[in-house]
């Protein structure tokens, strides 16, 4: 590698290192990965009023539970941890650790009397994903290395005392304890409720779904989605919030959790166990479908640009890894071979196309998704049978909403023209362009001289603390409406039944406010015949 460019991923690497979501409780962790134990304690030491998005108490007993664990003082590790149970922390997080960092109070007799009585089998979990018209999948965190049971039962319409099926996983260490099973062979669109055993025993996890609408047919479904939902306690209300709106899925596009440390795999656990314990997010995962993927704070820094190589930062694969066993999503990329977070899925005849934005992201050469992910793009472009066919990033589309920055696909413009002169040459009919990145809640119109404008739908507010500025007058795309005076999400309402489909865009609030909303007919991103 040459020197200049050397420089340049260095600059890159650094220079994003400012944390658009302030947290004291990650950045303790921090802290405590690189044996900064005194000032971890200074900084959760500090008066609310003096932190962006404040932890709680229970959360900051947590914090020097770990500092102290990690400095071998067990006693004190477990005053700490019992002090942060009497104020409300989940018993899950002593379970779930970091490991690490928790191993010598996980060892302590004291700790393990104590625990005894109110230990859980299930840690995490379950989380709903990769739905489909005949499948499900169920994600979980076992306290062990344990078996896991699913058993399905008929829905909302009976007495639900049948079971229609079955099947089992085994959690390991080596995935961090968690698996995934699987169920096939269901009925689209409809109800199902599910158990959960762990070693043959049940656990009080117990959930219903539905599947989704048959495949490649006209169908009536909602969906939400969004980015920017770093840790916030007062915010974390949301996830009740979206539960209200009978949604088929959500995506979550990005800043999912808000690690900011790709070289410390404590810090980005302690990130994903923080949130898998809330209850409410436990709640709305059992029974809704998710579909993420990754941005800048989930996978490196502030903007970062990993480069092109697949191991190259070192940490990139671990990064990856850790992402795989913290979520449900169909695929990841091309997998150990091509690691990325890319996938697609459909819900009845709309297309759902999934892009990794950080990977591959290379600025010396133009390309945000790199070789094989463009190739395997195009090839899903092509084959698409989608009415709607949305194109899912998890940075914005439009020119001139993140002035200055070349993070947005602004830092691309020839790669992003070769995809939109593409979809026109081959005259790509129902394009909707998806994206998050900027905190609040956008819609707006890229104007193409040739074949039908774009619409980027934008949203990245979910629970964050943090706000941009609506810019409404950028140069290269015109500003519709848009929301940033609290948390909001992307709320869309698909009909493809009638004879021009449409899609309703609503910008949702926190406390589930419609602040505005728009109507897209297909025809209007049709090429003319």
């Amino acid at each position: 590698m040459h020197i200049k460019r050397i420089t340049v991923l260095l600059f890159l690497f650094l220079s994003g290192t400012a944390l658009a979501q302030h947290d004291p409780g990650r950045n303790a962790v921090r802290l405590i990965a690189t044996k900064k134990i005194k000032d971890a304690r200074e900084l959760v030491a500090q008066p609310p009023r003096k932190m962006n998005s404040p932890i709680d108490a229970a959360e900051r007993f947590f914090v020097l539970a770990l500092a102290a664990c990690v400095q071998r003082d067990s006693v004190a590790a477990l005053q700490y941890a019992q002090q942060a149970i009497r104020r409300g922390l989940p018993v899950e997080r002593l379970q779930a650790g970091p490991r690490i960092m928790l191993q010598n109070l996980q060892d302590y007799s004291a700790f393990k009397g104590w625990m005894k009585a109110q230990e859980k089998a299930l840690v995490h979990g379950p989380l709903l994903g990769a739905v489909t018209d005949s499948k499900a999948r169920f994600w979980v965190r076992t306290a062990n290395e344990s078996k896991v049971r699913i058993e399905i039962r008929p829905g909302k319409s009976s007495n639900g005392e049948n079971v229609l099926g079955s099947e089992t996983g085994l959690t390991s260490e080596s995935e961090d304890f968690t698996s995934v099973v699987s169920l096939a062979g269901l009925a689209p669109e409809t109800h199902y409720d599910y158990k959960v055993y762990v070693d043959d025993q049940p656990v009080s996890a117990e959930g219903t779904f539905r599947t989704f609408p048959r495949e490649h047919v006209p169908a009536r479904f909602r969906i939400a989605f969004g980015g920017g939902a770093g840790y916030t306690p007062q915010n974390e209300r949301m996830w009740t919030t979206l539960q209200s709106h009978d949604l088929t899925a959500l995506l979550l596009l990005g800043d999912n959790v808000y690690i900011d440390d790709p070289e410390h795999v404590e810090t980005q656990r302690y990130c994903y166990y923080r949130r898998q314990s809330q209850p409410d997010w436990r709640q709305l995962t059992a029974s809704l479908p998710v579909f993420s993927i990754y941005d800048d704070h989930d996978f490196a820094t502030n903007d970062c640009v990993p480069g092109a190589e697949i191991d190259k930062p070192l940490w990139k694969r671990s990064v990856w890894q850790v992402f795989k066993q913290n979520w449900n999503n169909p695929n990841y990329g091309g997998g150990e071979k091509q690691p990325g977070c890319w996938y697609d899925f459909y819900i009845g005849d709309v297309h759902f196309i999934m892009l990794d934005c950080r990977y591959y992201r290379d600025l010396e050469k133009g390309s945000m998704l790199g070789v094989e992910q463009k190739k395997w793009l195009f090839s899903t472009l092509f084959a698409s049978r989608g009415r709607f066919k949305l194109l899912v990033s998890s940075v914005p589309w439009s020119p001139g909403v993140k002035p200055g920055s070349k993070d947005t696909w602004d830092g691309f413009a020839k790669e992003r023209e070769e995809i939109f002169s593409t979809i026109e040459k081959y005259k790509i009919n129902g394009l909707l362009l998806l994206s998050a990145d900027r905190h609040r809640t956008d819609m707006r119109k890229i104007y193409r001289k040739t074949g039908y404008d774009f619409y980027d739908l934008m949203s990245s507010k979910l629970t964050n603390v943090h706000t941009h500025d609506l810019v409404q007058n950028a140069e290269g795309s015109e500003f519709i409406m848009g929301y940033n005076a609290d948390c909001s999400f992307g709320f869309l309402e698909f009909d493809t039944m009638p004879a021009d489909p449409q899609v309703k865009f609503s910008i949702v609030n926190i406390d589930n406010e419609i602040i505005d909303s728009r109507i897209l007919q297909l025809s209007q991103l049709s090429n003319k015949k």
